[in-house]
């Protein structure tokens, strides 16, 4: 049985951690594989590039690190079904809720099988450029599409069901999940949705109109984000990570994944909590 350890770069503490936790897997009979980022630490334990980690059919991926570390892994493994259990050593940590104190009793109840699974969905975008298709990526969080470096707006245009919604002159456009919500949506005044809630959000970032506001529509809507003029070449970026440059006139068409991301819990702290702690919402 194998577990995977995906960790952050450049966090000294590993050096400590990860050979006490390899230690503690082998113990109870699981044998450890470590991305490229781990393999440093522990020679002789088999390490391998994130992207290939899913071939060796985990069950279970150990997420060592802050929020950006789990997106990752959570594009990486989506297509599997197998938990992530996350663990904090980034900063504000909204998605990665395990305290480093609690690794081991969350362990513990993974393996007695006394946890919760906490299902999120999952966001899947497609580039079109001139009528063909291009590529497809995969967020947690959200796509967002927007002007280049160049101080000076864009011209986007938002479908629903192929019927226009709006086309308006902004810094760019959020597609994002309700976990996206209280992530780079948050921050352009969107809303904050539960992660339980059917729905996609679309936020305009900036717009040259006090009238145009971000909206929620249903989960299994079809939306597709337009370039429709940019002083230089706009970008498609996935979860704040991966890039591609985009042309005037390309479309990027969005959906619900058919993929979900399994989280491992050790009991239902809440979302609201994480809302208090981590963003101080609602607190007097």
């Amino acid at each position: 049985m194998r577990v995977a350890i995906v960790c952050k770069p450049n966090k000294p503490e590993l050096a400590e951690v990860l050979p006490e936790l390899i230690g503690w897997l082998r113990e109870r009979g699981y044998e450890p594989v470590l991305d490229l980022e781990g393999g440093p630490y522990c020679p002789g334990v088999l390490a391998d590039e994130l992207g290939n980690l899913p071939e060796f059919r985990p069950e279970l991926v150990i997420v060592l690190g802050g929020d950006g570390t789990l997106l990752a892994t959570a594009r990486a493994f989506v297509a599997t079904g197998i938990p992530l259990l996350s663990v904090n050593l980034g900063h504000l940590g909204f998605l990665t809720e395990v305290k480093l104190s609690d690794l081991y009793s969350t362990l513990e109840s993974w393996c007695s099988g006394c946890h919760q699974v906490d299902e999120r969905a999952m966001l899947h975008a497609e580039l079109w450029r001139e009528g063909e298709y291009v590529c497809c990526f995969r967020a947690l969080n959200e796509i967002v599409v927007a002007k280049g470096d160049i101080a000076r707006m864009g011209d986007f245009s938002v479908e629903l069901e192929g019927k226009r919604v709006a086309r308006f002159r902004a810094d760019g456009v959020i597609v994002s999940t309700p976990t996206g919500s209280t992530a780079y949506t948050l921050a352009a005044n969107g809303p904050i949705l539960t992660p339980d809630v059917d729905a996609l959000v679309v936020t305009p970032v900036c717009p040259h109109l006090l009238t145009l506001r971000p909206i929620v529509v249903r989960g299994d809507a079809k939306l597709t984000v337009r370039v429709e003029g940019v002083p230089n070449l706009a970008s498609l970026t996935v979860d704040g990570q991966t890039a591609v440059a985009l042309h005037c006139g390309d479309e990027v068409r969005c959906r619900r994944s058919s993929h979900t991301v399994k989280l491992v819990r050790l009991g239902d702290t809440g979302f609201f909590a994480a809302l208090r702690n981590k963003l101080s919402w609602g607190e007097q």
